[in-house]
């Protein structure tokens, strides 16, 4: 099964919060609303510089992301 590179999250018990997973490497969850991420890899000191690197550009790709879904439902 071939997984789209972002779903969104939903959940009841954080009916206030936006979560998006990303769902390649690096697979994470970002909430939207705080930008507070949990990761699903474990990371080397050189993965981490890497990824404090990229991380913004990721961040953005998950709010187009989510933008882009919910013009969707608005039209």
């Amino acid at each position: 099964m071939k997984l789209p590179r972002f779903l969104m999250g939903d959940n009841t018990d954080h009916p206030d919060d936006i979560f998006v997973i990303h769902t390649e490497y690096p697979r994470f969850i970002i909430n939207l609303i705080n930008d507070e991420v949990e990761w699903f890899e474990e990371f080397s000191k050189d993965d981490e510089q890497d990824l404090q690197s990229e991380m913004g550009s990721l961040i953005e790709a998950a709010s187009e992301f989510y933008d882009r879904e919910i013009s969707r439902y608005e039209d």
